[in-house]
């Protein structure tokens, strides 16, 4: 482990609104997350979780008008497919969603919805819900994750919003590494390989 900021020790601290936990996964979701904690009178400490990697990507990028206008959303919804067309959901946060992106073109895939939560607390059932609008009754549902299943948001995620997504009528289904003790392997050749294993498992079934 080369990094203390653990996703989930976070949100194990998270209850009553004593704290903001994101993951911006553009620019522009960046500074608009950073001039609202300036700006609005309710204050809280803000937790930012983004990886060194997502500062060199070549597809994390705002145009200007993205950086003067709008505000922060709590949570993305995917714009690159028509929504009636859908018949698999993926939800995701931080930088997997550009791995799942990659992996859709690569694919050539137009019935995949890639939906991305940037702020993982506080976050209202209703917001989450909300992202489904637009996508058929019958789509199945995945939340994928580059952790193992006994980290990251899943855990979390499953808790506190799984009964009311299912009530919905959108049932959960987790795509994450297999459980584990360590958050990686030390082996850079067995992370892509996991990396791969994981995606493809997001596209084709489990």
């Amino acid at each position: 482990e080369h990094c203390s900021a653990r996703v989930e020790r976070f949100l194990a601290m998270a209850a009553e609104h004593n704290i903001q936990v994101c993951q911006p996964t553009t620019p522009a979701q960046y500074f608009h997350l950073l001039r609202r904690q300036v700006i609005r009178k309710w204050r809280k400490p803000l937790v930012v979780l983004t990886p060194k990697s997502l500062l060199r990507h070549p597809d994390v990028i705002s145009e200007r008008k993205e950086l003067a206008e709008g505000r922060f959303h709590r949570v993305l919804r995917d714009s690159e497919v028509e929504l009636s067309k859908v018949k698999r959901v993926m939800l995701c946060t931080g930088k997997v969603y550009y791995d799942l992106k990659k992996s859709r073109a690569e694919r050539h895939t137009d019935d995949v919805a890639l939906i991305r939560i940037e702020q993982l607390y506080p976050l209202e059932s209703e917001e989450l819900i909300a992202a489904f609008e637009g996508i058929p009754q019958n789509a199945d549902v995945f939340f994928v994750q580059d952790e193992p299943s006994n980290m990251g948001s899943w855990p979390y995620l499953k808790l506190n919003y799984g009964d009311d997504l299912a009530d919905a009528g959108w049932k959960l289904v987790p795509i994450t590494r297999v459980e584990s003790a360590s958050p990686s392997t030390g082996s850079m050749a067995a992370h892509l390989m996991e990396q791969r294993e994981l995606i493809d498992a997001a596209f084709e079934g489990l």
